[in-house]
């Protein structure tokens, strides 16, 4: 189980797994015991940031030692205390499921059944099957290959232009320059003759029989599959560097940051919002490869929770009529 208060930091099918409110048995707990304790404890950085290393020990085991008898003192008023606000849960919930579930039509079995389609959906789109990266990768060794021909073709038109005329000026500097010319082209053929192996291999490997030409059918689809991969890893990056934002803000924000420490955060925010703003423009680019809505940076900054880049990334797939989907359930 993850705590809670960390779910944003995790993807979706991880929260499905491990997050308090799938779990059963877990009740109204949001799992952040440590947290709290730990956030209790920052007050501490103002006594011990310049004390000796003895003292230092000395004052937090102190501080905990307190801390625990104060929680035990306390501890049959808290029970009492959310023993109250578990019934008076369990009295309200009831009632508003009660009004859902005539409202929409459903039953306490969808409710798990959305959970299960939606497992099942998110395991499934985790990563293509091997025969369709491999593909994949067949499709970007043909591109390969078709640059290749190019550069060869493009180096033996410069040599042989070359060759044709006649040399005039110095004669040592001319054949230096057909070495080095001589050198493109053949440098030119060899990598064209790796990419032609690759390919070959590619094709026995897949079993793919005769080879596909460039604007062939299967061509075209699995070059869509290679675009929505870009897009999907643009995508990740720009979530990763969002889930870093979050986090620093959350940290200069908090209470017994030290001077230095926020000096620390507010320049990794300004570093991290230019990171951003290029991660947007790289997501935007490939974004309309698919023709898929591109994204500002004002929308990025808007995000409460990051389950919407999760939304981002399986729109390439028609899941919009799936029950699991929709807001209402």
């Amino acid at each position: 189980m993850v705590g809670s208060f960390h779910g944003h930091a995790h993807n979706c099918k991880c929260q499905l797994d491990w997050h308090p409110t799938y779990v059963r048995g877990v009740g109204l707990t949001e799992g952040e015991g440590c947290e709290h304790m730990f956030s209790m404890s920052n007050e501490l950085t103002q006594s011990t940031c310049h004390g000796m290393q003895f003292h230092c020990h000395q004052v937090i085991e102190q501080y905990f030692a307190f801390w625990d008898e104060d929680k035990y003192a306390t501890l049959s008023q808290y029970i009492y205390n959310h023993y109250r606000e578990a019934l008076t849960a369990v009295k309200t919930l009831k009632e508003e499921l009660r009004d859902l579930r005539s409202q929409l039509n459903l039953t306490d079995e969808d409710f798990q059944q959305f959970h299960t389609e939606e497992h099942a959906y998110l395991e499934l789109s985790k990563q293509p099957p091997i025969r369709d990266q491999l593909c994949i990768k067949y499709v970007q060794v043909l591109d390969e290959l078709e640059t290749r021909k190019v550069t060869w073709h493009a180096a033996r038109q410069a040599i042989n232009g070359v060759l044709n005329d006649v040399p005039t000026g110095d004669l040592a500097q001319v054949n230096a320059t057909i070495t080095k010319m001589c050198i493109m082209v053949d440098s030119a053929y060899a990598q064209l003759q790796n990419t032609e192996a690759l390919a070959s291999h590619l094709e026995g490997h897949i079993g793919i029989h005769p080879h596909w030409e460039v604007g062939s059918d299967d061509y075209n689809q699995y070059k869509e599959e290679a675009t929505i991969m870009k897009y999907h890893a643009a995508l990740d990056k720009l979530e990763c560097l969002v889930v870093r934002h979050l986090f620093e803000l959350s940290k200069l924000s908090m209470s017994g940051t030290g001077y230095k420490l926020r000096q620390h955060i507010s320049k990794g925010l300004q570093w991290h919002s230019e990171a951003i703003r290029n991660a947007i423009t790289h997501y935007n680019v490939q974004a309309m490869l698919i023709n898929h809505p591109t994204i500002t940076w004002k929308e990025i900054m808007e995000y409460t929770f990051l389950g919407k880049f999760d939304l981002l990334r399986h729109s390439c797939l028609n899941i919009q009529d799936c029950n699991w989907a929709k807001p209402a359930h």
